[in-house]
């Protein structure tokens, strides 16, 4: 069984981590990983394999572009399948984005405008991504930071109705909502309070960091740092809403140790307590 470091929230498994997670076998409840860092099999799907004996895996793509007009590339979608075959993951999630531009995959996950038009193909893609994986998927609500015209729905209204109309579930990342309604002057408490409850599965908890642009506050949405106060209590409120769902401090770029990540897990979760208090500004 894991030992050692303690935390009741997941942490994401990077590459430069693998080593020493495996060495130090922690005990977290779960892990969550990049479905497309290991669709090429080699030593890292190897090691994946191994730590499955042990975790709970969690895969989070990020190529499955559930909102592109273009469709889903079935190509991609068979590759997802077969290591959810293989590794039997608690959950599958991607995000409520296009991630494809016509046939180039982009670096960024661009959000869709939240309408009639884009709920219906994006339901359309879910329903396909789903069959083929043989289960459902959680759609995770996306940083946003352009503004469309022809918007109809708040994003939480969007997701419930994409959850009924497929199924599926949600992934509600607090950082997520806490940039977006910065960068367009919504209340994220109120933004947090549109989330269907019957379909929340899982949250996701990360860092940010403010840019100036045209010397207007910018948040964006970096991973590269621990979860500041405000986003905490947002995860906080999350958890008094939806129950003790599995939790996942996300850290993506400018890698700490292992150790550090726990420990960031490890707050996280006391933060969220519920005999916690803590003053916000």
């Amino acid at each position: 069984m894991p030992h050692a470091s303690q935390a009741s929230a997941g942490i994401g498994l990077r590459a430069p981590h693998i080593g020493r997670f495996q060495a130090l076998r922690p005990r977290v409840p779960f892990i969550e990983v990049h479905t497309e860092n290991y669709l090429c099999g080699g030593p890292m799907r190897a090691a994946l394999r191994r730590i499955r004996l042990d975790y709970d895996i969690s895969l989070h793509c990020v190529g499955l572009s559930v909102g592109s007009a273009a469709g889903v590339d079935e190509t991609h979608l068979e590759r997802v399948a077969e290591l959810v075959k293989e590794i039997d993951p608690m959950l599958v999630s991607d995000h409520l984005s296009v991630a494809t531009l016509g046939s180039v995959y982009t670096n960024d996950l661009i959000a869709v405008p939240y309408n009639e038009e884009a709920l219906t193909v994006t339901a359309n893609h879910v329903d396909r991504i789903q069959e083929v994986l043989g289960r459902t998927i959680l759609v995770e609500n996306p940083s946003r930071y352009l503004a469309y015209e022809v918007t109809s729905m708040e994003e939480g209204d969007f997701l419930a109705q994409l959850a009924r109309r497929t199924g599926c579930g949600v992934l509600c990342d607090v950082n997520n909502i806490y940039v977006s309604a910065r960068n367009f002057g919504s209340d994220p408490f109120a933004d947090l309070a549109r989330f269907p409850v019957f379909a929340v599965k899982q949250i996701h908890i990360a860092g940010h960091e403010t840019s100036e642009d045209d010397g207007a506050p910018l948040l964006i949405d970096t991973h590269d740092r621990p979860a500041c106060d405000d986003v905490l209590e947002l995860f906080r409120v999350a958890r008094a809403q939806f129950g003790a769902l599995p939790a996942l401090m996300e850290w993506d770029a400018q890698l700490p140790d292992l150790e550090v990540l726990l420990a960031e897990a490890q707050r996280v979760e006391r933060f969220a307590a519920p005999e916690a208090v803590h003053a916000v500004a």
